[in-house]
């Protein structure tokens, strides 16, 4: 399942919004009972929690995993890496009976999309990095990711990577460019559009279509896109919804035009060239999936390290290299420029990974829908999606 996972229905949405309000107050923890005892300075371990297939692997052993076992090498630290996070809300599921019950989860870092670090961070359920000991992120940190609205100044979080969250078109088959949200609603278009299903992965895009700011966006402003996106839907101008299966109706040619991420595109491409992406002239929404200390981690230090290991331009151009998304450490792009592999070299030119300047002035990171606000509108949009 992708990383930017679809809401596929209410239940497990609703839930996690109704910890994160006043239906079980219980659930919050106070910011003196969310440190545990760090075991770092005589325990070199740490178990890291993340997505699949999200991070480099040696191309002769895959169990190898050169950035991870360079740290292990330099710092004596022994990392547990497993790759079992393959949903959003399936993963809060796993560990939040421990986290509400101030309990260990037997994670030290873990890695979620924003709008469900959001949800960790108004719980209090993850710890604040020291970010003293963290001098590369202090330093290399992408000024555009350094203070989303759910967690002012990344006190709790740092980027592992980044998307951009956007429009596809195939160029050839469409006999036209695409640069704004609402040339989707072209009649040329009736029938051969998708939108994503996902309430966190679609609203912004549609918002900033209409010139919302959405660092600040209201109410109003959600029920106006529902209302467009309804009419359009029984209009039949939008063909369906869809999680990351919309890659392949792009690639058949049953969609002309799409809403996508960055990282996939990438991947289209390399086997059809006529596969553009856009960043409208509205704009677009910048996310990321976040690395976390979950409360009474017990190698937290070690993986604070591990955190600013990542953040070295070296390690963090070798990690974009395989992973291809948007870098957080724009340092790294001058790393891969000097690459003597050509295809390698030409990364760093790859506006998909560092977005060029006129591009960066249009991306901008969504205020998080609230835990007052999620079970109303997720109920709304389901409806109409057909969740």
């Amino acid at each position: 399942m992708p990383r930017r996972s679809l809401l596929r229905a209410l239940g497990a949405g609703a839930a996690g919004a109704t910890l994160a309000g006043c239906g079980v107050p219980a659930a919050f923890v106070e910011p003196g009972d969310r440190a545990g005892r760090d075991s770092s300075a005589t325990d070199h371990t740490l178990h890291f929690a993340n997505w699949p297939l999200y991070i480099d692997t040696d191309e002769d052993n895959e169990s190898k995993r050169p950035t991870l076992d360079a740290f292990s090498k330099r710092t004596g630290i022994s990392v547990t890496y497993t790759e079992e996070i393959n949903d959003n809300d399936e993963f809060f599921g796993k560990i939040s009976p421990a986290l509400m019950n101030h309990q260990q989860t037997g994670r030290d870092l873990i890695v979620i999309s924003d709008w469900m670090a959001a949800r960790f961070v108004r719980l209090g359920w993850v710890q604040e990095m020291d970010r003293a000991k963290q001098p590369n992120v202090a330093k290399y940190l992408d000024p555009l990711l350094r203070s989303p609205a759910f967690d002012e100044g990344r006190l709790h979080s740092v980027p592992w990577q980044s998307g951009i969250t956007g429009i596809a078109y195939n160029r050839r088959k469409l006999g036209r460019e695409i640069r704004s949200t609402n040339d989707l609603w072209a009649d040329d278009l009736r029938g051969r559009v998708t939108l994503l299903s996902g309430l966190d992965e679609s609203f912004a895009l549609l918002m900033q279509g209409n010139g919302v700011d959405i660092t600040r966006w209201k109410s109003d402003d959600f029920h106006e896109i529902c209302e467009q996106t309804e009419r359009r839907v029984r209009s039949k101008h939008i063909r369906r919804f869809t999680g990351n299966d919309y890659i392949k109706d792009l690639a058949t040619g049953d969609v002309l035009a799409c809403q996508a991420y960055s990282g996939d595109v990438i991947q289209l491409q390399a086997d059809n060239p006529d596969i553009a992406f856009v960043v409208p002239e509205e704009g677009a929404e910048l996310w990321a999936e976040s690395l976390m200390i979950p409360n009474l981690a017990r190698h937290k230090r070690n993986a604070e390290r591990l955190v600013d290991h990542y953040y070295e331009p070296e390690v963090a151009a070798e990690l974009a290299a395989w992973v291809n998304y948007v870098c957080p450490v724009p340092a790294a792009r001058d790393v891969l420029a000097s690459a003597k592999d050509e295809e390698t070299a030409a990364l760093a030119e790859d506006p998909l990974i560092f977005p060029d300047g006129a591009m960066r002035e249009r991306l901008a990171i969504a205020r998080d829908i609230t835990s007052e606000e999620r079970t109303d509108f997720a109920k709304k949009w389901n409806s109409i999606v057909g969740l």
